[in-house]
């Protein structure tokens, strides 16, 4: 098998990675050289054009370390994150939807007793969050597991600021009795994402710009359930119709309610404004 041209080459690699013994491994190895031959024989590149093709993912990849993933962010600005979620989630019946993880999870983060402050030191304008956990019956998940992180009210994340060396915005708790969680931070903001490496480029050649909408992700998880990933987006954010990761569902917005200064829900008191998030997510079963 040699002498191959453009009609014949996508056949015989086609016949090669068919000798894979895995299933699952050969149905994808052989969608992508469909796919990936196919889309080169539309676009007919040219051989410069190719090689800033292999450039582009090349800086892609040096752009990831343990801060930052560069590959996340391009599968998020091409909508191919929320594409996945959607396939894996097509069912969610009353469960309240899911949306993308993004890049600036932590696996670990420190868990703090209910209604604790999480800011770790951030200044910003005061947040009360909380809320329920439980499932489509209505019944309260105790003992369920709420990792919560944001950005700033500058738009940072704290694995973005150097001058931070510890956790903030983010925290894990575990709901009560009656299902309940909350906390105090500062209100995040709007934000691009990075945009100082190919993403940023990709976006500024397509005309895009790289914001996303002031929200909080979520991730809450509980024994005999589904994990949630989600966000709640602030009413009203300015991007909530352009988020550059697709990410927005009309179930995930709610109103940040600002509150006068004086006592709050859990009786302490405050000489400022602040703002309330208040948001109750409903699990679905594991049917796995």
């Amino acid at each position: 098998m040699r002498n191959f041209n453009e009609d014949t080459i996508t056949q015989a690699v086609l016949e090669r990675v068919a000798q894979a013994p895995e299933a699952r491994t050969r149905q994808i190895s052989e969608a992508v050289v469909r796919h990936l031959h196919a889309l080169v024989k539309d676009l007919e590149p040219t051989q410069a054009e190719w090689e800033k093709a292999i450039a582009f993912l090349t800086r892609t990849g040096h752009m990831c370390d343990d801060k930052r993933q560069e590959f996340i962010l391009l599968s998020d600005a091409l909508g191919v994150s929320m594409l996945v979620d959607a396939i894996n989630h097509r069912t969610a019946g009353s469960a309240t939807e899911t949306t993308v993880l993004g890049p600036f999870y932590v696996s670990s983060p420190n868990e703090y007793p209910l209604g604790a402050n999480i800011s770790a030191g951030v200044e910003g304008i005061p947040l009360y969050g909380f809320g329920t956990v439980a499932s489509a019956d209505g019944t309260p998940i105790a003992g369920a597991t709420v990792d919560v992180w944001h950005s700033d009210g500058d738009g940072y994340y704290d694995v973005q600021q150097d001058d931070l060396d510890h956790l903030a915005m983010r925290a894990r708790f575990r709901t009560n009795e009656s299902g309940r969680f909350s906390f105090w931070s500062v209100c995040p903001a709007a934000y691009p994402i990075p945009d100082d490496g190919p993403v940023g480029d990709m976006l500024k050649l397509q005309g895009r710009h790289p914001y996303r909408p002031a929200h909080v992700h979520f991730m809450i998880s509980a024994a005999g359930y589904d994990t949630l990933v989600t966000h709640v987006f602030a009413a009203g954010d300015q991007y909530l119709d352009s988020d550059v990761v697709f990410g927005v569902k009309d179930s995930l917005i709610r109103e940040f309610i600002k509150r006068e200064p004086g006592e709050t829900r859990d009786s302490s008191k405050l000489d400022v404004q602040f703002f309330e998030l208040e948001y109750n997510f409903v699990l679905s079963k594991d049917t796995a």
